[in-house]
This record gives structure tokens, sequence and C-alpha cells, in this order.
């Protein structure tokens, strides 16, 4: 695992993987790649959040036309000032939501970077605080009960009509050099707290939803720039090539659109990113009041691995599983594994200053993880496969090649 106190770096294999996604598309590749790499920086807590804005305001413009990137806390420990003044007067207004209040005060925003302190950097890069306030969905995953079934792929690409080669949930088998047996990586989207995806996004597409944290892309205005895709160290993001697999004749318009009118749900049109929801639409009631607080995952998981619900309520289900498989180490307390127990718990990438939303009871890969076939494979399960014979990049992820034709 890379050193906490070592910076953030890209080496070439990483820098020519960005370029060749992005160069794909019409949009300027040199300017997603730097984006991409700086948002990551400025998570990491090694670049400051107005000065990231600042660094690439007048390009963004220049290259999109606007410039709606979802940055937090800029208005941290600025007091006096008639920027501050200007948007303090916006967010007091009952009818704008978070999201409108940025998009109103882009202007003032874009003066506020121009002239940050250093001090009022750092304190941009610290984020709101309040993380820890209303709701938060996430998951627990304990990687000792998943047996490789791939039943959680399955489930999310038939709820969410996903093309073939768009598994928004994945599933790694891979040998550990460091570890005995084979062993599973389960890999949804982390829903970081702190996303470098919403920081690069010029249009706004990419964004957190202000009530519970989900991050997610509105594709009425996502324009396939592919710049969330390169900057996401998890590589949980899909292009929508083609014309999708499901029309949207075959889709409901509550499995689409989100209680603020925004679609968010269900696969992306052509041209535009999809990644995991959470299944959004569930948690608006949109499925049915008896499954807010589930996903499509968790219910097909027959091995008792997936724990969704709000990781700041205390007796939410993944915080309950959490906290019994830590109280349970030293007794005789059993859980329905598939493996001998495991007692570490960890977070993919932690370091990265990301504070994903997901929580993972097992073995974590080491950086000599190398992916073999499971014992189901998915072309068993008639899925198509993209991520094969990929190395799990510092024990976390395999990065997307960019094949997934749709």
């Amino acid at each position: 695992m890379q050193d906490e106190d070592t910076p953030i770096s890209f080496d070439d294999d990483e820098t020519e993987r960005m370029e060749r996604l992005l160069d794909d598309t019409e949009y300027d590749t040199e300017l997603g790649v730097e984006m991409a790499k700086d948002a990551q920086r400025v998570a990491a807590g090694e670049l400051g959040e107005a000065e990231f804005y600042r660094e690439y305001h007048e390009d963004v413009l220049a290259e999109f036309g606007e410039d709606d990137r979802e940055i937090s806390g800029l208005l941290d420990g600025v007091e006096g000032d008639d920027v501050s003044e200007k948007l303090s007067s916006l967010a007091d207004r009952d009818d704008l939501s978070r999201r409108e209040v940025m998009k109103k005060g882009g202007a003032a925003f874009a003066a506020l970077s121009m002239f940050a302190t250093a001090g009022q950097e750092s304190a941009a890069a610290a984020g709101d605080g309040d993380a820890d306030e209303g709701t938060r969905y996430g998951m627990t995953i304990n990687l000792n009960n998943c047996d490789g079934c791939l039943a959680c792929v399955v489930a999310c690409n038939q709820e969410h009509g996903t093309s073939d080669g768009a598994n928004w949930m994945y599933v790694f088998t891979y040998e550990d050099e460091d570890q005995d047996d084979e062993n599973f990586l389960v890999r949804p989207c982390q829903h970081c707290t702190d996303s470098p995806c919403t920081k690069v996004c010029p249009v706004g597409a990419r964004h957190t939803r202000e009530d519970d944290g989900l991050v997610l892309t509105d594709y009425d205005i996502c324009i396939g720039c592919r710049y969330c895709e390169v900057s996401c160290p998890y590589g949980v993001n899909y292009f929508q090539w083609g014309e999708p697999d499901v029309p949207d004749s075959e889709i409901d318009d509550d499995h689409q659109y989100d209680e603020r009118g925004k679609w968010v749900g269900s696969r992306p049109p052509k041209g535009v990113m999809g990644k995991c929801t959470f299944c959004v639409d569930r948690q608006d009631g949109q499925m049915g009041e008896e499954r807010i607080g589930t996903t499509a995952c968790e219910d097909a998981c027959a091995m008792d691995a997936i724990h969704f619900g709000d990781m700041n309520d205390p007796e939410s289900a993944p915080n309950q599983h959490l906290r019994e498989y830590r109280d349970s180490q030293g007794n005789d307390m059993t859980f329905k594994n598939r493996k001998e127990h495991t007692v570490s718990t960890f977070k993919l990438m932690e370091e990265r200053g990301t504070d994903p939303n997901v929580h993972y009871i097992g073995n974590e890969p080491s950086p000599h993880a190398r992916q073999v076939d499971g014992p189901v494979t998915y072309e068993d399960m008639d899925i198509v496969e993209n991520r094969k014979e990929e190395v799990l990049d510092n024990g976390a992820m395999a990065n997307d090649q960019g094949g997934e034709e749709a």
C-alpha cells in the first residue's frame, strides 16, 4: 500500500491509459488528464480546493463554455468578503438547493478562488465538515462470506438494464502471494465522501446528492467528456458507446428520475457515463417503501456478504454487521463464512483521501494481487467481461480498458 506521507504519483502506464480513454472523445485530452490527476491530489490533501479551481477555471471555460464543477468548502474561513456575502445571501434562500447555490454563484466562486489565501485554501480542502450529519448511504461487504457466484453482478445488470460489458458491480477473483487460496473483491462504486469525479465534471452532471451523499450522474446534461472516468481511482465508470441494449420504452419513469426530477437512475443513454447508483430509485421509495435502504445486489446475495444502509446510523445494517464482526474478534462468535475467519477491516485505497462509503471485512489485496478465473466465470453467467487479465492496482481495483462496446 502507498505510504500516507508519500505524494500521489502517476506512472507512465496510468497516464497513457488516461490519454487513450480521452482520445476517443472530442474534448481536450491533456486538460482532462491534468485535471484528473490534480482532483485526486485535492482529495488526498496535497492541493487546495480553491487552488485547483483557480488553476483550471479559464481552461474549462475556454473548452466547455462553462465551469460548473462541484467544489465544496470555498467559503470556509472567509469572512467580511464581498464574495462571501454574495454566496451567503444565496445560501439563505429557502428555494435554492446547495447545487443551485453553487451554480448561481459560479462567478463568485471564481473570484473567490482568484484571491484565496493559503489558509483559506487549506480550509476549503477540509470540505463542509458535515459528512457525519444527515443520511450517508454506504455498504459493509464481508469478503469472508463471498463465494464468487456473481449473483450480485447479474442482479445489478437486470435491475438497471445495463448493456453488455457495463458491469456496475464487479467481482474480482485474485491470487495474492501474501495470502493463501483464492480471494474475492466485490467492487461497486465507492460513493466517496470526497469524490475526484465530481471535481472535474465541467457541466455539473456528476454530482453528490445533498440529502444522502449518493454520487450520481445527471444523464440529461452529461456531455460524455469522460473526465470523471479518468479521475476515479477505483475504475468504476462505463461509457455508453452505442444505443443501450434496453430501450427507454422498457424502463419506467420511476426507475429513471429521482425525487428531484433528475434523470440519474437506470442505465445511461448513448454517449453518456454510467456507474453504480446504490439503486437510487429504491432509496427514493419509487420501487416501494419496503425497498428503501436496500439494493439489488444485496437482495441477490445468498451468502450474507453485502449490507447496505445509512452509515451515519449506528443501528443500520452495515454498521451493525461491521460492529458485530469487530466485536467477535477473540471470542467464539461465528459468522456464515465461506472460509476461515479473517478479522481485518479496510476501505479501498483509503490513503487517497476520498473517504469511500464502502467498508470491507476480510483480506485486503496487496500490491502483488493478480486476477484469476473464479469458481464461476462471467461467461458462465452469460455476462460480458472486459477486465480480464488485469492486475489490481495498489490492492484496490483494476482500471477500465475502454473496451466496453455497448
